[in-house]
């Protein structure tokens, strides 16, 4: 997260505040103060030459100017697409096509966010929000950025400053967070209700249903599943490792190197486990780089990892559980499993291909890079996705998209 300094001048005084970004966006250098008489039109074009426009207004009406802003960057962007036609056509359907699609989508996504970023929030030190019909932040701010820090004896003053998006983002991601994901494949809880895995903020949701089926029923390696050691690598929300123990392994750990996905994974599996029937082991939650230190752990019968599926820069560190630059994670996951799998062990990599269909990668890295890690494949297990983007012919990637498949690969040492 980007914590550094934003300074703006008000009623010919100097202000300064704590700069909050998640998404690593820089605090705007011009800052004009913005209430509920700017125009959207004119807002717009502050915003295009980067101006950061602090609300001193009504709430809602700044909620109400960034859907505005978006609309006009939609209706800008759907011009060009018109002209050149849709970018669903054949032609875009070849690798190299949906590459530079992909490519152009993605600076299409850091300009919106730029632009929508625009409108910042004044925030108290407490969290609070002193602008008319704001609604009271402080336990979502408190989970994303943790607690605030108020002098005693002190009123709260304006000393923090984020965008609106960023802010609506924190708002959502509580809500989501006490609500959870309904997770059909980890059954029901002693009082008949479906069970749920609550996301942290800034911990990866596990929104798509497919590859949670996949390791909820791939044969395991051979032998008592009680006796069996598992390790699942890059646990994030803790689903994969609950998957794992459902199924009765007798020793799970779960590693991450992301203090919010620990703290994430730890209170998903203590609930999960609580209320699980029948019970279940505990999984043992590590802060380690992929794999447990081998000193203190012995080897896994099988090692589970399902790493951020496309190899692109990532330009935050909330975009890091969706991208994996240079495919560091995958690789560094199979250099790593042939040494650390016991005798007749196996590890499992959940995969889509959508970066092959995108040119991101293609299917003979993959293999290569299986092979050379001393490890072969025993079988593959594939599935289509049923996300809304694979209907969405209106997405630039619907091509791809339309087509994906997520695989588990079942690979054993050599």
């Amino acid at each position: 997260m980007t914590s550094a300094s934003i300074a703006w001048t008000q009623h010919d005084a100097p202000h300064t505040a704590h700069w909050h970004s998640e998404r690593g966006q820089t605090a705007p250098q011009r800052i004009q103060i913005a209430d509920d008489t700017l125009s959207a039109d004119a807002a717009y074009r502050l915003a295009a030459s980067g101006v950061g426009l602090l609300w001193q207004g009504d709430f809602q009406n700044a909620r109400h100017l960034v859907q505005a802003l978006d609309r006009r960057l939609a209706k800008r962007s759907a011009g060009p697409a018109r002209q050149s036609g849709s970018s669903a056509s054949p032609k875009a359907s070849t690798p190299a096509k949906l590459t530079e699609a992909f490519l152009a989508q993605r600076q299409a996504q850091a300009r919106r966010a730029q632009i929508l970023g625009s409108v910042l929030i004044p925030l108290q030190a407490d969290y609070s929000i002193a602008l008319r019909r704001a609604p009271d932040v402080r336990l979502a701010c408190s989970e994303a950025w943790g607690a605030a820090q108020v002098a005693q004896g002190k009123a709260p003053s304006t000393s923090h400053v984020c965008s609106l998006r960023e802010l609506l983002g924190i708002i959502s991601a509580h809500e989501w967070r006490k609500k959870g994901v309904e997770i059909p494949v980890l059954g029901k809880d002693r009082s008949g209700q479906l069970q749920r895995i609550h996301a942290h903020y800034g911990v990866f949701s596990p929104v798509r249903g497919e590859y949670l089926a996949l390791v909820a029923q791939a044969p395991l390696p051979a032998g008592s599943p009680a006796q069996l050691i598992a390790w699942d690598i890059g646990t994030g929300t803790g689903v994969l490792a609950a998957i794992l123990a459902q199924r009765g392994i007798g020793q799970v750990i779960a590693t991450d190197t992301s203090e919010r996905a620990l703290a994430c994974a730890k209170a998903n599996l203590a609930r999960l486990r609580s209320s699980a029937k029948p019970p279940v082991c505990a999984v043992q939650v590590l802060h380690a780089h992929l794999f447990p230190d081998a000193a203190l752990h012995p080897k896994a019968h099988l090692i589970v990892c399902n790493p951020p599926w496309l190899p692109a820069p990532v330009g935050s560190a909330l975009e890091g559980a969706v991208y994996d630059e240079g495919s560091q994670m995958l690789r560094g996951f199979l250099a790593g499993a042939a040494a650390r799998l016991h005798d007749g062990g196996e590890a499992w990599l959940i995969l889509s291909d959508l970066a092959e269909r995108l040119g991101l990668r293609s299917r003979d890295e993959l293999t290569q890079a299986i092979s050379a890690s001393g490890l072969k494949v025993i079988e593959r297990i594939d599935t289509q996705p049923h996300h809304p983007k694979v209907q969405d012919q209106s997405d630039a990637l619907h091509a791809a998209r339309s087509r994906e498949i997520t695989s588990l690969w079942r690979l054993a040492a050599v």
